[in-house]
């Protein structure tokens, strides 16, 4: 099984609707990687359960960033205009709502123990959000508090994928679930740092932007916790607001003074490592290994 089947899957999933919009806007949605499918697939390959589990865990992906993209009025999403910027607010949000109420229908079909984790999982991420929301209101220097709002935004359904695949492929579900939980904050912190190392070309979005919209990520935790009281007020000061080129050159030399943005990549290794670690015995392809691994090294 690959991911062809599973776009299949979905396509035929949208399509059971039986609502041609639905499925019109549903195609001008961009793929993306696939990180959760490819996971699924590797952990229990050669099932049509996993390819099922798959297309359940993509639409609740793809409705989670619909709603995402109205909560941070992003306009454009991977490069490409936002289907909000495309069709307005309440387009966006319904097309989320429906493609939610698919997958969970379909989740029910996947045995109680699956559905469980999943939807659990939908919980958390939506928990997730709104801890978010809540903390772009102010500069954040609270490691904690960061981890636990990616984990739950980010983390938590990669995890529940990495541990119902467990699930349909008879192997141990904590471990899976341990590796994914890691994957997801690790994929969650590199796209910390591409916000701040890489262009806007490469982004589809302008470098820095997170901390323009009241994000204090990972690398800014490092520096503030690391800078004299009067750099720390003045980072403070530059929160969620437009940055000019002055401003933004004096954050990036910051950086590079107190090295955040390697501490921040050595942490995200170190998760890999750990994840790795649980899973070591089953991964004798080392398939699992180069997710990860790729994950951690990638520019875009």
């Amino acid at each position: 099984m690959n991911l062809e089947a599973v776009e299949t899957e979905l396509v035929s999933l949208v399509k059971d609707l039986d609502d041609e919009t639905s499925v019109k806007l549903f195609e001008k949605l961009p793929k993306g990687k696939r990180l959760r499918s490819k996971l699924i697939l590797k952990i229990a390959p050669q099932s049509k359960e996993a390819v099922k589990l798959s297309a359940i865990i993509e639409l609740i992906h793809a409705a989670s960033l619909l709603h995402d993209d109205v909560i941070d009025d992003a306009l454009t999403r991977r490069g490409a205009p936002s289907l909000n910027a495309l069709f307005g607010n309440k387009t966006s949000i319904m097309l989320g709502d429906i493609l939610y109420s698919k997958a969970f229908y379909e989740l029910v079909s996947m045995g109680e123990e699956i559905a469980k984790r999943v939807s659990n999982a939908v919980t958390l991420l939506s928990i997730g959000e709104m801890m978010d929301v809540e903390l772009s209101k102010r500069f954040n220097p609270d490691f904690d508090l960061y981890f636990d709002m990616i984990y739950k935004k980010t983390a938590s359904l990669i995890e529940a994928s990495a541990a119902s695949a467990a699930v349909i492929a008879n192997k141990n579900p904590e471990n899976y679930g341990l590796y994914g939980k890691n994957l997801g904050i690790a994929f969650q912190i590199v796209d910390d740092i591409l916000d701040i190392v890489s262009d806007e070309k490469t982004l589809g979005k302008p470098a820095l932007n997170d901390y323009k919209e009241g994000k204090t990520t990972l690398p800014y935790i490092y520096l503030y916790n690391d800078m004299t009281e009067e750099e720390k007020q003045k980072l403070v000061s530059y929160h969620g607001k437009e940055l000019n080129v002055d401003e933004s050159k004096w954050i990036k030399e910051m950086f590079e003074k107190y090295d955040s943005v390697q501490k921040s990549h050595n942490f995200a290794k170190k998760l890999g490592l750990e994840a790795l670690k649980s899973i070591e015995s089953d991964d004798r392809g080392g398939d699992l290994t180069a997710i990860m691994k790729n994950l951690i090294e990638r520019s875009y």
